[in-house]
């Protein structure tokens, strides 16, 4: 059948725009966003805020609600909009209550995490009862708790001050599974975390005189010759309970190693990478600085 010549024109135009949408369509290669990202991108002033993009919820756990643990209290994100969230569990230090390191909570959830400071079975309890403490508690936000939904249970992380810092080592050393670990001023008598595969960051002080970082901070770096990734800083100026209050500056780089290693998100690669210079709040930082 001949065509008209009208026909032959529609025929041709529709081509041409057929062409013309392979030629601007997006490449089926294209890599896809991370879906672990969480809030918006960050900035100096959103990483060095007292409160980050997300309104949070406390919770309470009382005491005989899980078992491993004591009690201990939650900070979660109520905005699920976005998907679920990476966990964090943080430890105090010797004869150390949970107020001492609470400040972590909202600061940690309203960057885009669930929180669970813990109050351990005793004051005294020394650092490889405290790791199993903080594995108990990922336990029970992971299996029991009320925010159980919101929690992603393949992303999470541990911290601690003193023994819980040393604490955080050892629970990295025997669950290689989680994402991260940010020893504070971390205490303990074993110096070999060889074993650690752990993205870890080492918070020390160096004015502090109860946990040197000389016998303590400094060698557990050192010895993290299997970690894939880790970095050492100290504050300048600072001592051993310097952890227990707020300060921009642990609170910075402990939520960028968070969001970088329990997200995967490398929007925070530019507050670890170059490493920062030391100055008025850091004496010295050391690190492997993280591959994109």
């Amino acid at each position: 059948m001949k065509r008209s010549p009208f026909t032959s024109l529609r025929m041709a135009a529709a081509t041409a725009a057929l062409a013309a949408g392979f030629a601007t369509a997006p490449a089926a290669h294209a890599a896809p966003a991370n879906p672990y990202e969480r809030g918006p991108d960050p900035t100096e002033a959103s990483v060095t805020a007292e409160k980050g993009p997300f309104t949070i919820e406390r919770i309470d756990v009382p005491t005989g609600s899980g078992t491993g643990f004591n009690r201990g209290t939650i900070y979660a994100p109520t905005d699920t909009s976005q998907g679920t969230f990476g966990a964090i569990a943080v430890s105090p230090g010797f004869v150390s209550p949970q107020a001492w390191i609470d400040w972590y909570g909202p600061r940690l959830a309203s960057q885009g995490f669930v929180v669970m400071t813990l109050e351990t079975l005793n004051l005294m309890d020394v650092p490889d009862s405290r790791a199993n403490q903080l594995l108990a508690a990922l336990d029970y936000l992971t299996g029991k708790s009320t925010v159980k939904n919101r929690i992603d249970p393949a992303r999470l992380a541990v911290m601690g001050h003193s023994m819980g810092g040393g604490a955080t080592l050892r629970a990295a050393a025997e669950r290689p599974a989680l994402q991260a670990a940010i020893p504070l001023a971390p205490w303990h008598t074993d110096r070999d975390w060889q074993g650690v595969t752990v993205p870890t960051m080492i918070m020390g002080a160096d004015n502090d005189f109860i946990a040197g970082v000389g016998a303590h901070a400094e060698p557990f770096y050192r010895n993290l010759t299997s970690a894939p990734e880790k970095a050492y800083l100290e504050l300048r100026n600072a001592g051993h309970m310097s952890f227990n209050t707020p300060n921009t500056t642990i609170a910075k780089y402990g939520i960028s190693w968070m969001k970088r290693f329990v997200d995967d998100d490398t929007r925070y690669d530019r507050f670890l990478c170059p490493a920062p210079r030391p100055g008025a709040a850091i004496n010295e930082y050391r690190d492997t600085c993280p591959n994109g």
